[in-house]
């Protein structure tokens, strides 16, 4: 009788929306980046876009990061938070969507260069994927780092803690980008 009242409890889980199993550090998280949901406020803060919408055909070429097909999306970058620690409601990388003629704020990502950190990073309880080249053309390949991406606005059916989202379309434009998959680099 426990066991089928567990997998009946499951299921419920299941079905609940995102919002209903996101755990109280994401919750917490997703409250304190709110106000970036104006892209402006962001720019404000110090994020800079980097302009380009980033997708990424999927990939399990030896060498590179395993990747399904999908989109990152435009990233804003904050340069004054990158370094060795990471503090769960600053991330390095906010990434939006574009809807239209609009922004919409999508996922964040927490971003650590190999040369402030050789050891890989973990938060939420994930190790970050990497080590990896710099993602062209939004970075020189040679700036290796860890990254995390946790998409907190958009659902994500890959995986909450995913690097691409096969949800999130760039639009056929000038500013969008069909990226590689990253090469994995060696890690000592």
């Amino acid at each position: 009788m426990k066991q089928s009242l567990r997998v009946v409890l499951f299921g419920l889980f299941l079905s609940l929306p995102l919002a209903a199993q996101a755990t109280p550090n994401l919750d917490v998280v997703r409250a304190a980046l709110a106000k970036y949901q104006n892209p402006v406020a962001a720019l404000g803060d110090g994020y800079l876009s980097t302009l380009v919408c980033m997708q990424f055909p999927g990939s399990s070429e030896s060498g590179h990061m395993a990747m399904q097909a999908g989109g990152m999306g435009v990233h804003f970058l904050n340069g004054g938070l990158i370094g060795p620690t990471v503090d769960s409601t600053k991330p390095q990388v906010l990434i939006y969507e574009p809807v239209g003629d609009s922004l919409k704020l999508a996922a964040a990502e927490w971003f650590v260069p190999t040369a402030a950190s050789a050891q890989q990073p973990t938060l939420f309880g994930h190790g970050f994927d990497g080590p990896m080249e710099g993602h062209a053309p939004i970075m020189p390949a040679s700036l290796t780092h860890w990254d995390l991406h946790v998409w907190l606005w958009k659902a994500n059916p890959a995986g909450t803690f995913n690097s691409t989202n096969p949800m999130l379309k760039c639009p056929v434009k000038a500013y969008t980008v069909t990226g590689s998959a990253p090469h994995m680099v060696e890690h000592h």
